[in-house]
């Protein structure tokens, strides 16, 4: 059977600054996920997006491209509205842990689909693994009687759902494209449009320890995701949130579990509370439900019961002891003063080779492993004492560790006019409708 486009001519489009047309678009998706196009012409067309931009309608119509590969799930059959959120990725963001439960608890359904860590980003699935018994895996029937009973789910991705994105991953990560805006949008929402969510919520992270290191292309990429969803019919916002600095005092698997029931029992570190409530209030007015306070289900244990019920009925024993690391070394402060940075990809690295991520996909990880932080940016500290405390079971890893943090951090005299209160940065930076 005859194509009905040639890829070249595509690529050649693309190449000479063109706007692809609805066709066009249509058909290379389609043909390179059946093996139509091979992969070094899909790879110059990435090339040539990466260089060249995509304008609004290409990219919606790429990203609707993708999702015609797999299947589409839809929940409206729930007796209650859904909501999701998606995060970039970063270190330390334990947030989805705490967050679907809270959601769930103030009346929304929430279908999370997540997935693993890789690099120095850490990934929900392998935190939650970290509690015996869970599992990650299960089907849309599955799925949808827990958004029904308990109201939340976090599990992985099928592979049913937007087939041609994993596919394009894989290429764009050995290619130099990584970084095309058009690809990267098109690449989330294709996955979160599939998955059927009613309405999502978006926290694009920028900084360090981010896949966007500045503002202007966390902004872009922003925008282009909030316009993806609106034009699918899927309300949409995005939050820009600062990743110069970890998220909370944990960077690994079982110790980021920890701290997001602490948050769960009405404690936690402020900022991973702050922007759990913030994106709790996004979701649930983007679902219609702006009469709640989700900060009250935090206060009288509501959200702490759903996460119990959702753990179980994935298979986890809510009451078992989480995995603790064999091994501990602590870095110590080099001078008195004020804790003015603390560097977020320095912290991620040293968790990743202390064994709490992996840098290929197959790759296991420790459930123990990381690092503990015991100051944050405006703390005052004294020479000598605990800045943070790494954990692994192989000690042989601490070495690798300390030497990614050897320009972690940054301790200054406290001057009369700074105060302490300047080092602090806004988790929140931006928003977008």
């Amino acid at each position: 059977m005859a194509e009905a486009f040639d890829s070249v001519d595509v690529i050649v489009a693309k190449r000479d600054g063109h706007a692809l047309s609805d066709g066009q678009i249509d058909w290379v998706v389609d043909a390179y996920t059946r093996g139509a196009v091979a992969e070094e012409q899909m790879s110059a067309l990435a090339m040539a997006i990466l260089l060249n931009g995509m304008d609004r309608r290409e990219i919606s119509r790429w990203t609707a491209a993708m999702i015609a590969t797999g299947d589409r799930m839809d929940f409206s059959g729930l007796s209650r509205p859904t909501s999701d959120k998606h995060s970039t990725g970063g270190v330390g963001d334990k947030v989805t842990l705490p967050l679907a439960p809270l959601v769930a608890s103030c009346g929304v359904a929430v279908p999370q689909l997540s997935g693993r860590g890789l690099g120095h980003t850490g990934g929900t699935l392998d935190k939650l693994e970290s509690i015996p018994g869970w599992r990650c895996d299960l089907s849309y029937a599955e799925m949808t009687a827990q958004l029904e009973s308990v109201g939340a789910v976090i599990c992985a991705a099928g592979s049913s759902l937007a087939p041609a994105d994993k596919k394009l991953y894989a290429l764009r990560d050995v290619t130099g494209t990584v970084e095309a805006i058009p690809l990267i949008a098109s690449s989330i929402m294709s996955k979160k449009i599939a998955e059927g969510t009613g309405a999502l919520v978006l926290d694009v992270k920028v900084g360090s320890g981010a896949f966007m290191k500045d503002l202007d292309s966390a902004r872009e990429l922003a925008r282009t995701m909030v316009d993806l969803g609106t034009d699918a019919g899927v309300t949409t916002v995005a939050l820009l949130t600062d990743m110069g600095t970890p998220l909370g005092l944990t960077a690994g698997n079982a110790i980021e579990v920890r701290e997001s029931l602490d948050v769960l029992a009405g404690g936690g570190p402020a900022d991973v509370v702050e922007l759990t409530l913030a994106l709790a209030r996004e979701m649930l007015v983007a679902a219609g439900r702006d009469d709640v306070d989700p900060a009250d289900k935090l206060a009288d244990g509501s959200a702490m019961d759903v996460w119990r019920a959702m753990i179980s009925a994935q298979g986890g024993d809510v009451d078992a002891p989480l995995p603790v690391a064999t091994e501990s070394q602590v870095v110590v402060a080099s001078a008195t003063g004020v804790l003015t940075r603390l560097d977020a990809l320095t912290v991620g690295v040293a968790a990743w080779r202390l064994g709490a991520g992996r840098a290929r996909k197959e790759d296991p990880v420790q459930a123990g492993a990381g690092v503990v932080l015991h100051a944050k940016p405006g703390d005052e500290v004294a020479a000598g004492q605990p800045l943070m405390t790494l954990l692994t079971d192989d000690p042989d890893r601490f070495a690798r560790a300390e030497e990614s943090l050897t320009d972690a951090y940054d301790i200054t005299d406290r001057s009369e006019d700074a105060g302490v209160a300047s080092y602090r940065r806004d988790i929140i930076l931006d928003r977008f409708t």
